[in-house]
């Protein structure tokens, strides 16, 4: 990582963070946690935030945001942006179960959660899922706007759809590489760690910064509380738009698979995988996009090593065998389903791990999957570059062996 080189900026982009380099911009965009709470309550008009156990996460991102971050005014702008859609859709969740508390009484029946190395075909897997009917995904709109609850009427029409569009996409408009690593849009359905942002106990925080204090902080935490709001939030987006059964999908699920199941007992996991060499080279490329977004900090790849090393990355592979072979998640379950596969035969994977689920994959669903994968091809959106180390693949083998995924590099 220490090799990643940062694409060049938009003319525009450099010109606004050139500019904010003759301000005060920490006063001008301020981060501090009052300010932000209050500012959130007077632009919602709410004033409960739920349980507190949210709040030692939000100082801690804070102060590492402001020690370590390195913000430019466009980082500055985008991240109290960010924070405060966070804290208003918790005060929204809040007014919601407060003004109606039916909404604790909805069931989220045997959802099916994606996830699997980052880069290892869980968002295109997500995406060809979600053309099913019968599965239901939080939109990116919901999930920043969870309130008021989406209503089936006019989910398709509603005004925050439009709002949520430009925001999103402004990514692309920052770093138009972006483009090629992930499609953005109001419509298309977004990470767990996304919606997960509100309890500030999420890989969607690290994975947008260089803040190293929070990463020490955050692999200690129990997420449990993390996942526990997840789940309220899900009940108040199906509440007045029901959902046979939720699609989830997130690749941090993937070391924290014994309290996802806490939560949501009756799940179905699909694990997506990928050789682990190719996968890692991506997501090194992935992650060095979304710091120079906001910020020129130069990547310290110093200050990762606990996560992105190959040796880390290899341990926490086989932390999953650990657990599967010492009988510790319900095996049953489980569902593997290789990357490799679904590039050769797209159709022919989707239809074997809908049997493997016990949910035969109907015409309708295989009609639409079908008309999806002709919408976008691979290399639609341009294609994402990047090198690959070959040397440490014996530490892979283990896991490689297990699930049997074969070598690409």
């Amino acid at each position: 990582m220490s090799e990643w080189t940062p694409p060049a900026r938009p003319e525009w982009v450099q010109r606004v963070i050139d500019e904010g380099q003759h301000m005060d911009i920490r006063s001008l965009v301020p981060l501090r946690a009052e300010e932000l709470m209050e500012t959130a309550r007077r632009n919602t008009g709410f004033a409960d935030f739920g349980s507190d156990d949210w709040l030692e996460g939000f100082h801690v991102f804070l102060q590492a945001l402001e020690k370590e971050a390195d913000l430019h005014l466009l980082g500055r702008l985008m991240t109290r942006s960010d924070i405060l859609r966070w804290l208003e859709a918790r005060l929204g969740i809040e007014a919601a179960y407060a003004q109606h508390p039916e909404i604790e009484d909805e069931v989220i029946d045997q959802p099916v959660v994606i996830t699997g190395l980052p880069r290892s075909g869980t968002s295109i897997l997500f995406e060809l899922l979600a053309q099913d009917v019968r599965f239901g995904s939080p939109r990116n709109w919901e999930i920043m706007f969870p309130y008021p609850p989406p209503e089936a009427a006019h989910y398709r029409s509603d005004p925050r759809i439009a709002r949520c569009e430009h925001l999103v996409t402004q990514w692309k408009r920052v770093v138009p590489s972006y483009a090629t690593m992930h499609e953005m849009g109001a419509e298309i359905p977004n990470e767990c760690i996304v919606a997960m942002s509100c309890t500030f106990r999420s890989e969607n925080l690290p994975g947008q910064y260089q803040i190293p204090s929070y990463n020490d902080w955050y692999y200690q935490q129990d997420l449990a509380p993390a996942y526990r709001y997840y789940k309220r939030m899900l009940k108040v987006l199906q509440w007045k738009n029901p959902r046979q059964h939720w699609l989830l999908k997130a690749p941090s699920h993937l070391g924290n698979l014994p309290v996802l199941f806490q939560v949501f007992p009756d799940a179905r996991v699909v694990i997506t995988h990928r050789d682990p060499i190719v996968a890692q080279a991506s997501v090194t490329n992935l992650l060095g996009t979304l710091y120079w977004m906001r910020s020129g900090k130069p990547f310290d790849a110093r200050a990762f090593e606990s996560l992105m090393t190959p040796e880390a990355g290899a341990a926490r592979l086989n932390a999953v065998v650990d657990l599967l072979e010492n009988g510790q998640l319900p095996a049953g379950q489980l569902h593997s389903f290789l990357y490799h596969d679904l590039i050769q035969e797209p159709l022919a994977a989707l239809e074997n791990l809908y049997r493997a689920m016990g949910t035969p994959l109907d015409t309708q669903g295989r009609d639409a999957m079908q008309a999806y994968l002709a919408r976008k091809p691979q290399g639609k959106f341009g294609k994402h570059e990047y090198s690959l180390n070959k040397s440490q693949r014996q530490l892979y083998r283990r896991y490689q062996d297990f699930f049997g995924v074969p070598d690409e590099a």
